[in-house]
């Protein structure tokens, strides 16, 4: 089987969001399974929305990810490739000028619809006579462009749906060029999956009508056509549609948060899969889960609240390997026992700065009973302190005081961490030394 090429085509006239980084990590994660190429292509065809802050938006967002283009286009630097495969449409016979306004358009459209017919393009441009076109050029006219479909029903195997088809009779010829002279989004995608050597085009199932269309252009253009996949889509947890206007789980505001990438990832990838949502700590372990074809049909919800605790999980169970690089660079010394005995007790990683304070820096302790800690002081022992030491510290102060249960250990812990809660003390305690205990016991 030859190495699949696949595309992630985003506009860059906002920030992509979690469903858009669904159909990202999708082709991305496909391509690496098969040891093939990753694209990413900005459609930035519409140049007054379009911009370049948007575009390394979304490259930035797509690293944070993981996700590396093996290859970057715009669309923007390609016409000339999309101005030669319309002349050759033309040529063909395949592309036709149209002058009918919006206005006209849709009073066509408001007819059929109050003959109950369907409001399909009625190729009223094709019978116009020469005379005819020249008259609306002098009144200052210019055309729109359509593509001639053939009508006929355009099947294929689906790598999600299975086999699928769309009756291109049903459909109006597209419009693939603007009265102003600019491009929609059919021709020129086609015109640069053909120029890249796309192999597979992996999409949201909001695509599938297009895919008839397409097929046909593929088919005029290049003669081969790509293999398509149309995948579920993510939705809100209460089943709205996301957005890019919107804002709705936008990739950097998940950052920004600080939200761990690959929590964000495994559940994009898994949720609406056959796989169980769960935290998977690479790319290429979440790859190997995911097959195609076990998508489900029916929308996915993504739900926040499941990812803030896929997240915890997350952290609960990263390796000291992964984590040292990022402690390091907070300048926390604590080590690979600093991490074990924190991790358990986060939800975002830049929490573990305040535990390293608790352990390592000065702080203010609770004191609920001076004599209590007075004689917990006394039975403090020397140094070298292992797991082992708070038991025997316990023991200690439980048989000089009487004290058990929450009576003996909050006061300690209060003391010691100035929280109520926090991570088990038995591995805390060594990390803070007998140094700094003896200090925040003193305190009155």
């Amino acid at each position: 089987m030859t190495s699949p090429i696949v595309r992630f085509a985003p506009s860059p006239t906002g920030r992509i969001h979690i469903g858009n980084a669904r159909t990202a990590l999708l082709n991305y994660l496909f391509a690496r399974k098969g040891n093939g190429q990753f694209i990413l292509r900005y459609d930035d065809t519409d140049l007054e929305r379009s911009t370049r802050a948007f575009a390394d938006g979304i490259a930035e967002d797509l690293t944070w990810l993981g996700v590396h283009p093996d290859l970057t286009i715009r669309q923007s630097e390609r016409v000339s490739l999309y101005d030669e495969a319309a002349e050759r449409l033309r040529g063909m016979g395949r592309l036709y000028p149209c002058y009918e306004t919006e206005d006209e358009l849709d009073r066509r459209r408001k007819r059929q619809a109050a003959r109950n017919l369907p409001p399909v393009y009625d190729r009223a441009a094709l019978k116009m006579t020469p005379e005819e076109r020249e008259r609306f050029e002098a009144e200052g006219r210019k055309p729109h462009w359509r593509f001639l479909l053939d009508h006929r029903s355009v099947a294929w195997h689906d790598l999600v749906r299975g086999p699928a088809h769309v009756d291109c009779a049903s459909l109006s010829d597209p419009v693939l060029i603007r009265a102003d002279g600019s491009y929609l989004y059919t021709l020129p995608s086609v015109v640069d999956d053909i120029a890249t050597g796309v192999t597979h085009i992996i999409r949201g199932e909001d695509h599938v009508t297009n895919t008839g269309v397409q097929i046909q252009l593929f088919e005029v253009l290049a003669g081969r056509v790509p293999i398509f996949g149309h995948h579920n889509l993510l939705t809100t947890a209460s089943g709205e549609g996301l957005s890019k206007r919107l804002g709705h789980f936008s990739l950097g505001s998940l950052r920004e948060t600080g939200l761990e990438p690959m929590a964000a990832a495994s559940l994009a990838v898994l949720v609406g899969s056959s796989e169980a949502i769960r935290p998977i700590a690479t790319l290429e372990e979440l790859g190997s889960l995911i097959q195609l074809d076990r998508l489900s049909r029916a929308p996915a919800k993504f739900d926040d609240h499941e990812l803030e605790g896929l997240n915890a999980r997350l952290l609960h169970g990263m390796d000291y390997g992964v984590a040292a690089p990022r402690l390091t660079a907070m300048g926390i010394a604590g080590g690979e026992a600093f991490w074990l005995a924190v991790r358990g007790n986060i939800s975002r990683f830049d929490a573990v700065g305040q535990w390293w304070n608790i352990v390592n820096g000065p702080m203010e302790p609770v004191v609920e009973d001076g004599a209590f800690l007075e004689a917990a002081l006394g039975a403090l022992p020397e140094e070298p302190w292992s797991g082992e030491t708070w038991a025997e510290w316990t023991g200690s102060v439980k048989a000089t005081t009487g004290r058990k249960g929450k009576d003996l250990f909050m006061p300690l812990r209060l003391a010691l961490t100035g929280l109520e809660h926090g991570p088990e003390l038995k591995a805390l305690l060594p990390l803070i030394g007998r140094a700094r205990a003896t200090e925040r016991l003193k305190a009155r």
